[in-house]
C-alpha cells in the first residue's frame, strides 16, 4: 500500500483570491482533500508548493 501524502495544511488559514496564504492550496481543493487519491493529493501538494514559492 502507499504511503498517504501528507496534508500540507499549517494551521495559517487565510484565503486570497481562493488560494489559502499558509499551504497555497485552492478553496476546492482544502474541501476535497480527504476524497482525493493520493496520486491527486501529491499533484495538489506539488501546485500548493509552486503557488507559494511564486507569491513570495
Amino acid at each position: 500500500m502507499a504511503k498517504d501524502v501528507k496534508n500540507p495544511c499549517i494551521s495559517d488559514c487565510k484565503l486570497r483570491d481562493g488560494i489559502c496564504r499558509g499551504c497555497g492550496r485552492a478553496k476546492d481543493e482544502i474541501k476535497g482533500w480527504k476524497a482525493m487519491k493520493n496520486s491527486e493529493k501529491k499533484a495538489v501538494a506539488e501546485k500548493a508548493k509552486k503557488r507559494l514559492k511564486k507569491n513570495k
